[in-house]
């Protein structure tokens, strides 16, 4: 892409007078006329640079849609991942209610052991009363049985029982 203007003279000219005093009676003037044109160099750099970017483009593109096996795989890799995860935190779950499971059962056998200590305890302190209280004797009346009739006492399937 070039640029015109049609204003402009395609090949722009430019005249340069220079004035070169060599006494002050004599004085010389030289005409130059430049002539300067475009360049298209810059353009012909970016459509370079934006062909090699267009091909690069187009190699990672085709190159992706090239190894579909290497997505599938990816996905399985994650699917794994994702599973083994899950197991891991299952496993997890599983340590943290044994070990809630273990002080459970920790916590009772402390309990148990404590009031098996209290019942011990509670024991010895009424062994402990008792031999330290004086001896109450309880003294009542008691009334002697009467001697058994003399005689022989015959006892008969017939006989009538009182």
């Amino acid at each position: 892409m070039t640029h015109y203007d049609p204003n402009n003279d395609p090949e722009r000219r430019e005249t340069i007078i220079t004035e070169t005093i060599v006494s002050p009676a004599h004085v010389t003037e030289s005409v130059e006329t430049v002539v300067v044109r475009e360049s298209n160099s810059g353009w012909w750099i970016a459509g370079i640079l934006g062909g090699i970017v267009l091909l690069a483009v187009l190699w990672i593109l085709f190159s992706r849609s090239a190894e579909p096996q290497t997505d599938a795989a990816l996905l399985e890799a994650q699917m794994d991942a994702a599973a083994a995860q899950a197991q891991a935190d299952s496993a997890l779950i599983q340590g943290q209610v044994a070990g809630a499971q273990a002080s459970v059962d920790i916590a009772r056998a402390d309990a148990a052991r404590s009031q098996a200590d209290a019942i011990r305890a509670a024991s010895e302190a009424r062994a402990a009363e008792a031999r330290a209280s004086t001896p109450v004797v309880i003294e009542r009346e008691v009334q002697v049985p009467a001697p058994a009739p003399r005689g022989v006492v015959v006892v008969t399937p017939t006989a009538p029982q009182n």
